[in-house]
């Protein structure tokens, strides 16, 4: 992926990020936003060039159909890579592109020699959890939230 794509892509997925947090953390939108743009902008401090990220655009002959972002193990996590995004655009879901991205991102990383891939999905997000699953991931972690009524 070249500069220009991951700018072309980014503020789709800043917004995109912020209404989840909207809708699954209950942050204003205005929040939501700040929050997705700096957490975006932190973990990639040199855009698409950034030491450790592989960015790729899924392809399908000449037409770009998605794209996923992973980065390599770090010292706080010295065996996994993690899935930071992937995303087929609208016209091209439910065709198993997102599989066929996983799957080569999968084939990439076991040249690197990396033995765990980590990701994490909304629990709203059902057909992403079934996609998941189906390709053996696991649950590792869970988070829980229930949202309060504050006091008058």
């Amino acid at each position: 992926m070249t500069a220009q794509d991951l700018a072309r892509l980014l503020g789709e997925l800043e917004q995109g990020y912020a209404e989840d947090l909207v809708v699954n953390r209950g942050l204003t939108p205005e929040a939501a936003l700040e929050r997705s743009v700096s957490q975006i902008r932190e973990s990639l401090p040199a855009g698409a060039a950034t030491e450790g990220a592989l960015l790729r655009l899924g392809r399908v002959d000449d037409t770009e159909i998605g794209w996923i972002w992973v980065t390599l193990p770090t010292a706080t996590a010295p065996h996994q890579a993690w899935i930071h995004n992937i995303e087929v655009h609208p016209a091209h879901r439910g065709r198993g592109h997102a599989r066929r991205m996983i799957q080569l991102i999968e084939a990439e990383l076991a040249q690197f020699g990396v033995a765990e891939l980590g990701l994490n999905v909304f629990g709203t997000n059902t057909v992403a959890i079934g996609l998941y699953r189906s390709l053996g991931f696991e649950v590792t972690s869970q988070q829980m939230a229930k949202r309060l009524t504050p006091a008058s």
